[in-house]
């Protein structure tokens, strides 16, 4: 049986219209709009997601190197004096999740330069703008205002998240650390703030070379929030001008500043974002975490050294090819000797599959913090069955003398 020439070519060439075949529908399927509400509610689903939802909200430990502060609906002399405040107990680093893009009047923006004048280390956000999906990149980084530059070190706040519009499904699960614009190197946020707090830490992350990192959240910044127990301390705005804190909680740590609300506990959804710990992981829901403790798990990462490591592109493409194989091999056999019982055993058989498969999935990135990349496999498993039918019946005929005279000799 195994000598049989014709069914390794067949399996060969039966797993290449399989792939072909898949390429082909998701092509197609790619502009059929009247599938976005599907796709929305469950095309943005990830196995890590149930990972990070249901296994992990218990297991990291809180970073307290990382604390938060919630600027709400201060304008710019609010922050600015919440900044001088802070910086009277010496943190390390503070940082700022929020846009200084235009200017304000004299008073404001000089109150604010200031501020930021007095602080060792001060970071504030910077946007990639213009991204050309031709080269994949962008043609300009929006900066803050002239007046703050000389007291600041930019860092880019930009995700990759997976839509633009704050109305639509925007999950976050990747970033970018690192960004070159015109010839020009820029750091993400909390990239920037994790190197002046530990350089020789961020330095080994930067050199893993990812173009992009997957975040390894561990927690969000609200004990009385429904998605996970509090993982970073967090200040409100007034627990600032009251200095309601001890000043151990910012000594020596990195501040990290921004939107969390008009106050904490707030349901808005203003710079907010979906994120694997969202326990309703399939459909719409509400987003979970605020853009500014998105940083914070970043930058909780990076000084853990807890990284996910993800499976490349060409070996999730060899691998897939590889499982699409093996299921073509046997389903020939199948085909060939037990043809009564080929559709409900080769169902069953992918089933199991594409169910062991997710498990194996969960398990590995649950276990050894690695990203296993095999949707491509799993989207070969459930072809491989009905292709393989269109390939005996339509595929091999079309490429056999005897099978195009029956075709067009039919109604003869």
């Amino acid at each position: 049986m195994f000598k049989d020439k014709s069914l390794w070519l067949d399996s060969i060439f039966a797993t290449l219209f399989v792939f072909l075949l898949m390429f082909g529908v998701q092509q197609l399927f790619v502009s059929v709009d009247v599938l976005d509400p599907i796709g929305d509610a469950v095309g943005d689903v990830e196995v890590t997601d149930v990972v990070f939802s249901q296994l992990r909200t218990q297991d990291p430990v809180p970073e307290e190197r990382v604390v938060l502060v919630n600027i709400g609906d201060l304008n710019r002399a609010g922050i600015a004096e919440q900044i001088r405040i802070l910086n009277k107990y010496s943190p390390k680093v503070i940082g700022i999740d929020a846009r200084f893009f235009k200017h304000k009047s004299p008073e404001l923006d000089s109150s604010l330069a200031e501020a930021f004048s007095r602080v060792e280390n001060m970071v504030i956000a910077s946007k990639l703008e213009g991204y050309d999906s031709l080269t994949d990149g962008f043609g300009n980084v929006a900066m803050p205002i002239e007046p703050f530059l000389p007291h600041v070190k930019p860092g880019f706040a930009n995700f990759i998240a997976t839509a633009e519009d704050q109305d639509q499904f925007k999950v976050v699960r990747t970033f970018s650390p690192s960004d070159e614009v015109k010839g020009e190197r820029h750091m993400a946020l909390a990239v920037m703030m994790a190197h002046l707090y530990d350089s020789a830490k961020t330095e080994r992350f930067l050199a893993r070379g990812n173009d992009v990192e997957v975040v390894n959240f561990i927690g969000n910044a609200l004990a009385s929030n429904s998605y996970g127990n509090a993982k970073f301390p967090a200040l409100d705005v007034e627990d600032v001008f009251n200095e309601n804190f001890v000043p151990e909680l910012i000594e020596g740590k990195i501040v990290l500043m921004g939107y969390m609300g008009s106050y904490l506990g707030d349901p808005s959804w203003d710079d907010k974002f979906f994120t694997p710990l969202n326990t309703q992981y399939a459909g719409r829901t509400n987003p979970d975490m605020f853009g500014v403790i998105v940083h914070a798990n970043i930058i909780a990462m990076i000084l853990n050294e807890n990284y996910i490591d993800t499976m490349s592109d060409l070996a999730e493409i060899i691998t897939a090819f590889i499982l699409g194989w093996i299921n073509i091999f046997f389903f020939i056999l199948i085909y060939r000797n037990l043809g009564r019982w080929y559709d409900g055993l080769t169902k069953v058989i992918q089933l199991v599959e594409a169910i062991l498969i997710l498990v194996l999935m969960g398990v590995v990135f649950n276990t050894f913090d690695y990203k296993l990349n095999l949707g491509i496999g799993i989207a070969a498993v459930a072809f491989a069955g009905d292709s393989l039918e269109i390939y005996f019946g339509v595929v091999k005929n079309l490429f056999s003398a005897e099978g195009r005279k029956e075709l067009f000799n039919i109604n003869r």
